[in-house]
C-alpha cells in the first residue's frame, strides 16, 4: 500500500510539473479582426523560432476584444488593437500599464464586380452612389470596433471636405441593418451580394483580393501630417462601464499592443511582442500584408516598456 501511495504521489507531482511546463509554453492572443491574417503569419514565423510554443488566438472588434481582456475568466497574454486608443481608454491603468505602436493602415471603400454601379464609382461620386436607394452598404459598429469609428469619421470628413451639409446624417442613418460587430464580418455579406459596398481597411481588401476605392489622404485617415484635419471630427462611443461614454476624435491610424496584467506567461509574451516590433521580423510581415511601420508617434509609456519591448523602439 505504501508503495502504491508513493507511486501516486510521484505521478501527481510529475503531472503537475508537466502542466506547469505546458503553461510556460502557451500564449493566448486576443487581436483585432483586421489582424487575422497578419497574426496568423506572425504566429507561424514566431513558432519557427520557438517550436515548442503553443499559441491560441481570438479575433474580435478591438473594443470587444478589450472587454474580453477585462473579463476575469478569459486568458490573455497579448492584446493587439487596431487603435492604440482602445488600450489607452479601456485597459490602462486597471488592466495594462503600457502600450506600444506597431503598424499603420488606411480606410477604403471595398466592393466587387457585382456591386451596383461598380463600373462608375470613383473618388468624386462615391457619396452619391452610397446614397442611392438601390445600393446597400455596410460598416462595423463604432461601439465594438475602431473601423466603425473611423468609417463615421471618414463620412464626417467628406461632408466638410466637399461642403455637403447633411451628408453624414443621411449616410449614417441609411442601411443600419448592415452594421456588424467587426469589419471582417462584412466581407461575407459583400461577397455573397447581400450588400454592395463596405468600409474596410485597405490592408484587408488587399489580403482578400477585393476591389477597393483608394481614397484621398484627407479622408483615409492614413496620413500623420493631416492629424489636425482629422481631429476636426469626433463621436461619442460606449466606455467600459454601463452608461459610460467616451468622446473619440479623428486621427491617423495607429495599431497598438500590450501585455495585460492578467498574463500568465509575461516573459514569453514579451518575446512575442519583441518579435512583432522587430523591423526585420514582424515589421517585414506587416509590410508585406499592406501595413507599414509607425514612423511618427510620441509614446508616453516609452520609459516603462518591458526591456525587450523598449529595445525594439
Amino acid at each position: 500500500m505504501r508503495s502504491i501511495i508513493i507511486c501516486v504521489i510521484i505521478a501527481l507531482i510529475t503531472s503537475g510539473a508537466c502542466n506547469r511546463g505546458d503553461a510556460e509554453k502557451t500564449l493566448y492572443i486576443i487581436h483585432a479582426g483586421s489582424l487575422t491574417l497578419p497574426v496568423r503569419e506572425l504566429v507561424k514565423s514566431f513558432t519557427k523560432e520557438y517550436p515548442d510554443v503553443k499559441i491560441y488566438t481570438e479575433a474580435w472588434g478591438s473594443k470587444a476584444g478589450a472587454r474580453r481582456v477585462i473579463d476575469l475568466n478569459t486568458p490573455a497574454d497579448v492584446f493587439m488593437s487596431a487603435d492604440y486608443m482602445v488600450i489607452e481608454n479601456m485597459l490602462i491603468p486597471a488592466h495594462a500599464s503600457w502600450l506600444a505602436p506597431f503598424a499603420t493602415n488606411e480606410l477604403s471603400i471595398v466592393y466587387t464586380n457585382s456591386s451596383r454601379y461598380s463600373d462608375v464609382i470613383n473618388t468624386d461620386n462615391w457619396m452619391e452612389v452610397l446614397k442611392k436607394p438601390d445600393v446597400k452598404y455596410g460598416r462595423s459598429n463604432p461601439d465594438h470596433d475602431p473601423c466603425g469609428v473611423r468609417s463615421v469619421f471618414l463620412i464626417m470628413l467628406a461632408e466638410k471636405k466637399y461642403n455637403i451639409p447633411g451628408l453624414a446624417d443621411e449616410l449614417l442613418s441609411k442601411d443600419k441593418d448592415n452594421i456588424r460587430p467587426k469589419e471582417t464580418d462584412l466581407i461575407a455579406l459583400l461577397e455573397s451580394g447581400h450588400i454592395d459596398y463596405i468600409f474596410l481597411y485597405k490592408s484587408v481588401a488587399v489580403q482578400h483580393g477585393l476591389k477597393y476605392l483608394e481614397l484621398p489622404d484627407s479622408l483615409n485617415l492614413g496620413n500623420f501630417e493631416l492629424n489636425d484635419w482629422y481631429g476636426k471630427v469626433s463621436i461619442e462611443t460606449l466606455g467600459t462601464k454601463p452608461g459610460e461614454v467616451i468622446t473619440e476624435f479623428g486621427g491617423a491610424m495607429v495599431y497598438g499592443l500590450t501585455i495585460p496584467h492578467k498574463s500568465e506567461n509575461p516573459e514569453l509574451a514579451e518575446k512575442f511582442v519583441s518579435f512583432v516590433l522587430k523591423p526585420e521580423k514582424g515589421g517585414k510581415i506587416m509590410k508585406q500584408l499592406g501595413q507599414g511601420p509607425v514612423e511618427t508617434f510620441e509614446n508616453p509609456y516609452q520609459d516603462i516598456l518591458p526591456g525587450l519591448v523598449k529595445h525594439e523602439k
